[in-house]
């Protein structure tokens, strides 16, 4: 067993995130290469890196999860996680922003600027969390100089120009050059001389007697520099840009040296990540808290991770933010009182683990088999607190749905077991049963999501499921006031069945609390009270049955005005059966439609793609509400659409936009579903027998 031999200032933690393809994981082992944790470097194709180890990665030969690793740097300890890069795993990079100081945003030199880029500096933006831009594959840029100078133009432009390169390729591309503490060589673009006043000129800007001493001399020493530039990063005054190449192992070196000395520790950068209430907080209000690195008096960490590991069950990965931990101690999980005990604390290496007996605040660390755990969960001692939660980190709403069935008959509890399972592994899938068409129905981001679902069903659990598109869940409803009847008579012999109701339906504004009333309007006895309850069930079955389609009905004022009744043959049954087939008649005659639900879209495209978008939108009875432009050719319309008609629109939109557009999706509200539609699905409706 081992103990951490490093100190809270010793840690740099990185995340690693951009677009799938860019790189990330290659970049990663060669790091691991480098700093001598693996003898030889794998490769993707080959199916052996560190950090792509599960069976699903090495067939589409993609990351499509988090993998954690670390490596030793004169005397610092740097924890790497990997992230998915595909749109549709976004979720998982999301997830991982409050565990590390430091957010590396990869971006392909060839291919520039892409989706899963802009939408990780929106995060990081709206969190103000320090990052750093890592520009890879410069090998391919020899010759290039003018094509990576546009590069930067465009993320300057985008992202902003705090954005400045640390560093510039040279000329052939086989090394890269420091502007930071030199000016000279033979670069691809521009200067280092340019580049080094440009760097400067930002970095004294966060400290006004350095900016001073800059504008009086016209000098500043690297010292200075170096202590004010992580300030600047921190801030969010700067945002570094270096050049890399994971494959040709070029600027490798110089992105180390740029994590171990200007990169922000723990005890340089702690966020606002927590909510907390004490006994004197008025009315339950949970308030911003930071935590302190340098605390030892009471441990805080937060469970940013969950996985399946094959050998040790249930693996919770954490980030200690306060306090120490070691093997044995007995903690808190979020507001439970009974302490759970950690017998074991891990350090990962991938899908490696190595047990050791002690970590530090800012350390991420993981343990196995603690059922409690979950996603965004806090571990703690004892706290001064009430409570202590996770402030959130947003996540795409999952919205791309299939309904999910078992191949084989009798495995539908196996299946539910199975998706609990993943879902407390992925905060961007959810499993829900709908009440309405009583399917289970799998959400996610896209349609690669739910097949990589599909896929861990089968290869972790042994089941095969099948799929269909989830049924839509209209509403029926009427639209003008109506009167309905029915006698319900019969005779079997001995007593038999008499009840005779008379009533009126009217539309409820939509706005309606619950789209339901229901009144006694009778008088003088006709109907006895204790019948009108019955009445009452027998509309409240085709309230929830319907009576144009099978969907349910709501938005109805029901007013019992009528009715007749039998000293010996009336009996609540009968009254129930009356009730039902007056409602039946009365909305038949008060022009029932179909309600169909409609969602609010924003989408995210190149603006060259917005005319076969907006195009699109139409020709799926969409309306488009706004469009704006933003920064490097970028373009958000908004719109609305029936959901029915965008059930599988992550697919089109990729299909439309070569993979660079994205949207999000939420219910909006419910509108009159057309004619020539409610009519296909009047058609196929095939209503229950009630005798």
């Amino acid at each position: 067993m081992m103990s951490s031999t490093y100190t809270t200032a010793d840690l740099r933690n990185c995340a690693v995130v951009g677009h799938a393809g860019c790189g990330k994981t290659t970049l990663v082992e060669r790091i691991l290469e480098q700093t001598k944790v693996i003898g030889r470097m794998g490769s993707i194709e080959e199916g052996n890196t560190v950090c792509d180890f599960e069976t699903e990665e090495h067939n589409h030969q993609h990351s499509l999860t988090s993998a954690i690793v670390h490596a030793d740097v004169d005397g610092k300890r740097i924890n790497l996680i990997d992230t998915p890069g595909y749109p549709d795993f976004i979720g998982q990079a999301f997830g991982i922003v409050p565990a590390v100081e430091t957010v590396l945003v990869v971006v392909d030199a060839q291919k520039g600027i892409e989706n899963v880029t802009r939408r990780m500096m929106k995060l990081i933006t709206e969190e103000r969390q320090p990052s750093a831009i890592v520009i890879n594959k410069i090998d391919g840029c020899a010759g290039a100089g003018e094509k990576v100078e546009e590069l930067i133009s465009a993320i300057r432009e985008t992202f902003g120009n705090q954005c400045l390169p640390i560093n510039v390729p040279s000329s052939d591309c086989t090394s890269v050059i420091d502007c930071f503490t030199s000016a000279d060589g033979d670069s691809l673009f521009s200067s280092p001389a340019d580049v080094h006043s440009a760097l400067v000129d930002q970095i004294v800007e966060v400290d006004d007697a350095l900016m001073e001493q800059y504008l009086e001399t016209g000098e500043v020493s690297s010292e200075q520099l170096t202590k004010t530039f992580t300030r600047a990063l921190t801030e969010g005054h700067l945002i570094p840009i270096l050049f890399t190449s994971g494959r040709e192992n070029v600027g490798i070196a110089a992105l180390l040296s740029a994590i171990t000395e200007h990169f922000p520790s723990p005890t340089d950068f702690a966020a606002e990540r927590f909510l907390v209430t004490t006994k004197e907080t008025e009315d339950g209000e949970a308030t911003p808290w930071t935590p302190d690195p340098s605390d030892e008096s009471a441990l805080v960490a937060h469970v940013f991770r969950v996985a399946a590991d094959p050998f040790v069950g249930k693996l919770s990965a954490f980030r200690i933010h306060q306090g120490t931990l070691e093997t044995g101690t007995s903690v808190h999980i979020d507001d439970e009182r009974k302490p759970v005990r950690l017998a074991h604390i891990f350090q990962l290496q991938g899908k490696e683990h190595v047990e050791i007996h002690k970590a530090v605040a800012g350390d991420i660390v993981a343990v196995a088999k603690i059922d409690e755990l979950h996603y965004n969960g806090v571990i703690h001692g004892d706290t001064p607190f009430e409570s202590i939660t996770v402030r959130p980190v947003p996540q795409p709403k999952p919205m791309y749905g299939l309904a999910v069935s078992p191949a084989k008959r009798g495995e539908e509890g196996k299946i539910g077991q199975a998706m609990t399972r993943i879902c407390e592994q992925d905060p961007t899938f959810v499993v829900e049963r709908d009440q309405t068409t009583n399917e289970m129905v799998m959400r996610g981001i896209g349609e690669l999501h739910l097949r990589i679902v599909i896929e861990r069903l089968r290869n972790q659990f042994n089941l095969e499921v099948e799929t269909a598109q989830p049924t839509i869940a209209y509403r029926e409803t009427i639209t003008t006031k109506a009167e309905g009847h029915h006698r319900h008579k019969k005779q079997t012999g001995g007593a038999g069945q008499f009840g005779e109701v008379y009533l009126r339906v009217e539309p409820l504004p939509v706005e309606h609390e619950t789209g339901f009333e229901f009144v006694d309007d009778t008088f003088g006895g006709s109907v006895p009270k204790q019948y009108m309850p019955a009445i009452e069930k027998g509309v409240r079955m085709v309230l929830s049955d319907g009576c144009v389609a099978g969907y349910p009905l709501q938005g109805v004022r029901v007013s019992v005005y009528d009715g007749k009744h039998h000293p010996v043959d009336s009996k609540e049954v009968a009254f129930v059966a009356a009730g039902k087939k007056a409602f039946i008649d009365a909305v038949a005659k008060a022009k029932p439609i179909l309600l169909e639900p409609f969602v609010s879209l924003e989408i995210s495209v190149p603006q060259d793609y917005m005319g076969d978008v907006t195009g699109d939108l139409s020709g799926r009875r969409g309306r488009v509400q706004g469009s704006d432009m933003l920064p490097g050719g970028q373009a958000v319309i908004t719109a609305v659409a029936p959901l029915g008609e965008v059930m599988s629109y992550a697919s089109a939109l990729k299909a439309m936009t070569q993979g660079s557009g994205s949207y999000t999706m939420e219910f909006s509200h419910h509108e009159q579903t057309p004619a020539n539609v409610m009519a296909e699905i009047v058609a196929k409706y095939k209503p229950k027998d009630d005798e």
